[in-house]
């Protein structure tokens, strides 16, 4: 038996504002619990099954993201397109790094709730790059 379909779940003030801003990023509603105005949950997907779930928090708790211990890592094929759909959404997003790690772009920002995303440019040199290091790896036997 295993367990799977890994979903992280993010506690949340306000579930339709982190339905709203996660739109933004691409992911698509599937589904919801409670009232409308007052959603106690909800789940969202990607084209390519990813996934996000939002709990709101229980009245008089304050979210605190820096105690969650959570960030996600979002990629795009094209990082500067999803850059400026979010400017003119009204997100702040700060201009794109190009650290050693991720050469063809990144950013970080915070969701409304205050959750750290980080979001990088997954280009096909990445791509080539990751394959060849997987198979280093596996000659390696450092991975199955």
């Amino acid at each position: 038996m295993k367990a799977g379909w890994s979903t992280p779940m993010l506690h949340v003030g306000s579930v339709e504002r982190s339905i709203a801003f996660y739109r933004l990023l691409g992911f698509d509603l599937v589904d919801v619990e409670g009232p409308q105005g007052c959603l106690g949950w909800a789940r969202m997907r990607t084209d390519d099954g990813s996934a996000i779930m939002f709990l709101l928090a229980e009245e008089g708790v304050r979210v605190d993201p820096e105690k969650q211990g959570i960030l996600l890592a979002l990629y795009t094929p094209d990082l500067p397109a999803l850059r400026a759909q979010l400017i003119t959404a009204g997100v702040h997003a700060p201009k794109i790094e190009h650290p050693p790690w991720m050469p063809s772009g990144h950013l970080f920002l915070r969701d409304p709730d205050g959750y750290g995303v980080g979001i990088n440019h997954w280009s096909d040199t990445e791509h080539d790059a990751w394959l060849q290091d997987l198979e280093k790896k596996r000659a390696a036997g450092r991975i199955p």
